[in-house]
């Protein structure tokens, strides 16, 4: 949505909880990360599959962490810090390799995402987790290789298809954390040639004012249909 350039240079000038609440998406995955490494046990072998840069990898610094990516998705991003580099819909590891499969923000990118999944379950030890975020309202990204959106129903379906007991189908966010990242991306529309002229006047207003006001009227939504993604986990009994 951000000029990556531009977002690292003002990410240390904006207090934690203050970007945490303009981009709660972004924050919601790395709390559920956090959570999901700190259960995590020590020496678990834990396989990030469409891991890009490794962003993660810090979480899971007491488990065996292996990073698995196409490396085709952006190719701004530094692929360096992968173990693996291959097609999520066909793992180079034998069944029971890992106790842990983290995919976050990746099953939009697959061609297969059912076939996936059944590959993540192939990967498991019997007892072993799978743990998942998934877009549903969403620009496109990546283009060409952004192939779906995800629903709860649809989600779920495909992870009891391919043998996993559902244990969490969780919204993130509702209609006003989605309004808010859909105002936002005028800015990103505003950062493009001379448009710039009006990324001072807008930054303040839909970068900042817009979506504070959004992440706090967001507690008015109940039923959360309208949402920017899911939080799935599951397990290989």
């Amino acid at each position: 949505m951000f000029n990556r350039r531009l977002l690292a240079a003002l990410q240390p000038l904006i207090p934690g909880p203050l970007m945490n609440r303009v981009d709660p998406f972004e924050a919601t995955i790395r709390r559920f990360v956090g959570e999901t490494a700190s259960s995590t046990p020590a020496d678990a072998r834990v396989l990030d599959a469409g891991a890009g840069e490794s962003r993660f990898k810090w979480a899971f610094s007491h488990a065996k962490y292996i990073a698995v990516d196409s490396a085709v998705g952006d190719l701004t991003w530094d692929y360096s810090r992968l173990d693996t580099i291959a097609n999520l819909e066909y793992l180079p590891f034998a069944e029971h390799s890992f106790d842990r499969v983290l995919s976050v923000v990746v099953l939009e990118h697959s061609a297969e995402p059912g076939r996936a999944i059944r590959e993540f379950r192939r990967v498991l030890c019997p007892g072993g987790t799978v743990h998942l975020v998934v877009p549903h309202m969403w620009e496109e990204h990546q283009r060409p290789h952004d192939y779906f959106r995800f629903t709860s129903n649809g989600i779920r379906y495909l992870m009891e298809c391919a043998g996993f007991r559902v244990r969490r189908i969780e919204p993130i966010g509702g209609y006003f954390w989605m309004l808010g990242r859909r105002l936002m991306a005028l800015l990103s529309f505003v950062q493009q040639g001379w448009r710039w002229v009006f990324f001072p006047v807008l930054a303040p207003i839909f970068g900042l004012l817009v979506p504070l006001c959004c992440y706090y009227l967001d507690a008015l939504d109940e039923e959360r249909t309208f949402t920017l993604g899911y939080i799935c986990e599951g397990s290989r009994e």
